[in-house]
């Protein structure tokens, strides 16, 4: 089996961008299959800081026009020039493709290592490829391995001990920097309407909070307070939300970014103590916040350095985990590959037999005397085929399976045919939308969004945004 994979993180790329990749993201995978490119397979993995890409290829495939037909598909799907793309982009193979999901997966590569919203997210991406009919044998191996990986992490380490998430973390942080929070009386404003936001509201809500604003700079406040609670704030109504708030928490990761002199501005004087949270990758707050007398800025860093010390601890055996796990993956696949070598040599052998006891019951009727010949000639065929069938799952093990299916092919003529990769397309239902551009390209102006969101009708150097890639961060955060 042949995988490949193309990963865009949070440790390499920034948010806006991996916004803009992901941009009709549910279309790749039909889209470069039903092409007729060399991907038998395809399982997309998107959230608010990462877009990653699992294929499968055939035997025959090959992995570099594979990774082509993945950049100029994403390409037209976001409107960004293919160089970028391609740069966006570390390629993986071979046994590096499980290491890294499964450290995916167990929330090893995560803001806050041992977080399990992550767990979550790659059970749903193989799900939406099995719906969409793109989830080949392998990668659905490959998945629901990486689910039982992060599962073995979460019993076996402390990192899955407390449910981590870099939202409970933030909150706890916030909570002892205020020497103690009742939750019942804070004022909160959340800055965001995306996945962030929504385990926010969520946690909020369990620690019996309930006041609580959101703004949207996309506009979509509305709907998102409708939905989960809490007050929809525009741009009139959030210089008098801040100025009253407790606690701010930025999830949107859009360009409209707070900055300390904006914030000032509308600060009650004297200034009452204010705690600033900024979950966005490429942060919803200037950094120049944190020197405001009483704002305590808190960063995915402050977050990083407040886990619980127990993960340290515990990192190394979870990685110990993963890495066994995907030796052991890798293991199966060449296993899987070489039984079909041994299913084909046993086949062909058989075939044999069977021609020449055909002819035997020609010349001597079905008598004892053929039935012993048969029963004789099957068990030297079942001795013959005992070395070859031990000395192929060794090869195999050993990852030189290649060379035992080459050896079958010169002695024999076997020619080992793969395993139908690709699981039955879904109903046409089910077929991918028609591709759409963003055209979300850097320093395009937006709409409304391009002012200041303390101060509308106001600009601000680095307040310029393009309105639907906002809302991409937003909904993808």
């Amino acid at each position: 089996m042949n995988l490949l994979s193309l990963v865009a993180t949070h440790s390499d790329v920034d948010l806006e961008t991996i916004a803009r990749l992901s941009a009709g993201s549910s279309e790749v995978g039909t889209s470069v299959i039903d092409d007729g490119h060399p991907i038998s397979g395809a399982v997309v993995l998107s959230t608010c800081n990462r877009y990653e890409i699992y294929c499968e290829l055939p035997a025959e495939g090959n992995a570099d026009v594979a990774r082509k037909a993945l950049v100029q598909q994403i390409s037209r799907n976001s409107g960004i020039d293919p160089d970028l793309v391609e740069q966006s982009f570390a390629v993986n193979t071979g046994v590096d493709v499980s290491r890294h999901l499964f450290s995916v997966g167990s929330g090893l590569d995560s803001a806050v290592v041992g977080e399990r919203e992550i767990a979550g997210q790659v059970r749903r991406a193989l799900i939406e490829a099995q719906e969409a009919g793109t989830a080949s044998g392998g990668l659905t191996r490959l998945f629901q391995t990486a689910s039982k990986t992060a599962k073995d992490v979460g019993s076996r380490t402390g990192l899955g001990q407390q449910g981590l998430s870099i939202v409970t973390v933030a909150l706890e942080l916030a909570a002892d920097l205020a020497g103690g929070t009742d939750w019942s009386s804070t004022n909160v404003v959340i800055i965001g309407t995306g996945a962030y936001a929504g385990a926010t509201m969520s946690l909020l809500r369990e620690h019996g909070c309930g006041n609580v604003s959101v703004f949207s700079a996309s506009g979509r406040a509305e709907s998102f307070a409708a939905a989960r609670g809490g007050t929809a704030l525009n741009r009139n109504s959030l210089p008098a939300a801040l100025a009253a708030a407790d606690v701010v928490i930025g999830c949107s990761g859009g360009s409209n970014r707070i900055d300390a002199d904006d914030l000032a501005r509308v600060r009650n004087a004297p200034a009452k103590p204010l705690i600033m949270i900024d979950l966005a990758l490429t942060h919803d707050f200037d950094a120049g916040v944190g020197d405001l007398d009483g704002v305590e800025l808190i960063t995915l860093e402050s977050i990083r350095l407040a886990a619980p010390q127990e993960q340290t601890d515990s990192l190394a055996d979870a990685h110990q985990i993963v890495a066994n796990a995907a030796q052991s993956f890798e293991s199966q696949q060449q296993a899987r590959t070489v039984d079909a070598a041994i299913v084909a040599l046993r086949k062909h052998t058989h075939n044999v037999l069977d021609v020449e006891m055909e002819r035997v019951r020609s010349q001597h009727g079905c008598t004892a005397a053929a039935e012993e010949v048969e029963f004789a000639l099957r068990r030297m065929v079942k001795q013959l085929l005992h070395i070859p069938t031990v000395r192929g799952r060794k090869l195999a093990a050993e990852g030189e399976q290649d060379t035992y299916i080459a050896a079958l092919e010169a002695l024999y003529g076997i020619e080992v045919e793969d395993a139908p990769a690709a699981a039955p397309r879904a109903a046409s239902g089910n077929a991918p939308a028609a591709s759409t551009n963003s055209g979300s390209n850097a320093g395009t102006s937006g709409e409304a969004g391009a002012s200041c969101p303390i101060h509308p009708g106001q600009d601000h150097p680095g307040h310029a945004q393009q309105a639907a890639g906002q809302q991409a961060a937003e909904e993808s955060a």
